[in-house]
C-alpha cells in the first residue's frame, strides 16, 4: 500500500519481544526484522550525536523553559517536560536519512513507565525499534540497527502524577547521511502552502506579546482567531480556552493586528481572513513546522514609506478593486470594493528562543528573521512556515477617514502566537508544504486528488 497517495498516517503494530535490559531500564523490546541494515563507509563517522541541537516538536510543553529544543542541547541543566497526562510525543528532525545505531534518554524525575520509539525516513511511515514496558528512569540506552530522518518517541503511560520529563534525548549514528531512494512524486509543483482562514473575534486594548500581563496598554487591537485572547494569553491559556474562529478545530492560534477606524468607528472585518501558510525557502522540502508556543511580530509600526515598500514582508501595499502597488491607505476606493492587505512574516527562526523577549535577553536582535536569497541564514537557520495574512474590510468610496490605530499607513503589523494541536500542524505542513501542493484548510489539493488529504470532511485527522 502506497501510504502517501492517501494522506495517511500509517501506524505499525507494537511488537512486544523479549530483550535484556540495561541500567536504569525496565522491558525493553527491539523490532529487529524491521531493522534496515547499512554498509560501512570508508568515510563513516560512528557513533556520532545526530540529534544535537536538531528541530524538535512535541505534543505539548510544560512551560516556556522546558520546550523540545531542551532536550537536545547537550546540557543536563535544562529538560523538556509534557502537559500532565499520558499520551505525549516528542519528535526530532535530523535533517536528513542517517544510520542510526543507539538511542539514550536522560530522564528527570518525571519518567515513562511505557513508551516507544519509532523512526522514520518520511515523518509519515513509522517503523518501531523499541517498544519499552514497565520502565524506570533513570538513563535508559538501547542499541538499535536502522536508519531514519526523524525519530519520534512516544509515551502511553507515566510512572508520577506529572508529564514526562527528559534532560537530554540522544540519536547517535553515521554522520553521513544515506540516499534512501524514497521516490517523489512527478506531479509539477507551483505551490507549497495550506490555508487555515479566521473570522473576526474581537476587540482589545491588549497586546500579549508586546505588553504581556497589561490590559489596555496598546492601541486597538482586531483579534482573529481564539477568543480567549487578551493580555494575560499565554500560549497555555489558549490551549486551555480552544474555542475559535479559525476554520480548522484544532488551529488554537491566536492572531491580531492594528484596528482599522472609519473616523471615530473600527471596522470589523466581515469575511474570513485568509491566512497562507507557504515555504518562504525555496528548497519548500526542509520546512519544519512551528515550535509549540513560538510568538513573533511581523512588520514595523515605526516603518517610513521608503521602508514599508521596500520591507521583505511587503506584497502589494495597500489594495482595492484594480488598485495595487499602494503604500499609503488610498483616499478612494470604487464602490462596492474592500480595501485589504497582504504581508508576510518572517520564516527562519534561529532555533532557540520562542518570544522577542528571550532573544533580547539573550543578547538582542530578533528570533526570527526573513530569507536572503531564498535560503536562511546561518544566524536563523531553521525554516519554519511563512505566514501571508491577506486581511480584507468592507470600506469604499471616500477614504479620506479611514486610518490604523497604531498611527501611520506605513504602520501596518500583525502579531502570532502558535497553539496549534501539533500533530495536526505537523501533518499539514509535510503533506502541504513539504509537498509541494495548493491545500485547502484540509489539506486537500483540489487539483490533485490522488495526494490525499490530512483531515477528513469533519476535520478529524485521517489515519
Amino acid at each position: 500500500m502506497d501510504h502517501i497517495s492517501r494522506g495517511r498516517r500509517w501506524r505499525p503494530r507494537r511488537p512486544r519481544l523479549a530483550a535484556s535490559a540495561v541500567a536504569g531500564l525496565g522491558t525493553i523490546a527491539l523490532a529487529a526484522a524491521a531493522f534496515v541494515a547499512i554498509a560501512p563507509s570508508a568515510q563513516a563517522a560512528p557513533d556520532t550525536l545526530l540529534s544535537l541541537n536538531a528541530v524538535t516538536s512535541a505534543s505539548s510543553s510544560e512551560g516556556a523553559g522546558t520546550g523540545p529544543r531542551y532536550a537536545v542541547d547537550n546540557d543536563r541543566g535544562t529538560r523538556w517536560s509534557s502537559g500532565w497526562s499520558d499520551d505525549q510525543w516528542f519528535r526530532v528532525d535530523l535533517g536528513e536519512s542517517h544510520p542510526i545505531e543507539r538511542i539514550r534518554i536522560d530522564w528527570e524525575a518525571a519518567y515513562a513507565r511505557d513508551y516507544t520509539v519509532a523512526v522514520s525516513d518520511d515523518g509519515t511511515n513509522w517503523t518501531v525499534v523499541a517498544d519499552v514496558a514497565d520502565g524506570n528512569g533513570g538513563v535508559q540506552s538501547f542499541d538499535v540497527d536502522t536508519a531514519g530522518r526523524y525519530v519520534k518517541w512516544t509515551g502511553t503511560e507515566r510512572a508520577t502524577g506529572y508529564g514526562y520529563s527528559f534532560h537530554e534525548f540522544e540519536v547517535f549514528g553515521d554522520g553521513d547521511p544515506v540516499d534512501t531512494g524514497t521516490p517523489g512524486w512527478d506531479d509539477e509543483v507551483t505551490h507549497h502552502e495550506f490555508q487555515a482562514n479566521c473570522t473576526f473575534s474581537h476587540f482589545l486594548k491588549d497586546d500579549p506579546i508586546v505588553f504581556p500581563g497589561q490590559p489596555g496598554a496598546s492601541h486597538l487591537h482586531t483579534f482573529v482567531g481564539n477568543r480567549s485572547t487578551n493580555a494575560f494569553t499565554t500560549p497555555e491559556s489558549l490551549l486551555a480556552n480552544t474555542a475559535s474562529t479559525c476554520t480548522v478545530p484544532q488551529d488554537h492560534s491566536s492572531y491580531w493586528f492594528p484596528a482599522l477606524y472609519r473616523g471615530d468607528q473600527p471596522i470589523e472585518p466581515d469575511i474570513p481572513m485568509t491566512i497562507y501558510y507557504k515555504s518562504g525557502i525555496e528548497d519548500y522540502e526542509n520546512v519544519v513546522p512551528f515550535p509549540a508556543g513560538l510568538r513573533f511580530v511581523a512588520g514595523d509600526m515605526m516603518a517610513t514609506v521608503a521602508s514599508f515598500q521596500s520591507a521583505p514582508g511587503a506584497v502589494e501595499g495597500w489594495e482595492c478593486g484594480d488598485s495595487t502597488k499602494n503604500w499609503s491607505i488610498p483616499d478612494y476606493c470604487a464602490p462596492g470594493t474592500e480595501l485589504n492587505i497582504r504581508y508576510q512574516s518572517p520564516s527562519c527562526w534561529d532555533g532557540k528562543h520562542l518570544t522577542p523577549q528571550e532573544a533580547s535577553h539573550h543578547g538582542g536582535g530578533s528570533h526570527m528573521a526573513y530569507p536572503v536569497d531564498g535560503q536562511c541564514p546561518e544566524t536563523h537557520p531553521v525554516a519554519v512556515p511563512m505566514i501571508e495574512f491577506k486581511i480584507a474590510w468592507p470600506v469604499s468610496g471616500d477614504l479620506s477617514d479611514v486610518h490604523l490605530a497604531s498611527g501611520s499607513d506605513q504602520s501596518w503589523h500583525y502579531d502570532f502566537v502558535n497553539a496549534w494541536d501539533q500533530e495536526v500542524l505537523t501533518a499539514l505542513v509535510e503533506h502541504c508544504i513539504n509537498g509541494g501542493l495548493q491545500c485547502n484548510p484540509r489539506g486537500y489539493d483540489q487539483y490533485k486528488p490522488h495526494r490525499g488529504t490530512v483531515l477528513d470532511e469533519n476535520y478529524v485527522l485521517v489515519d
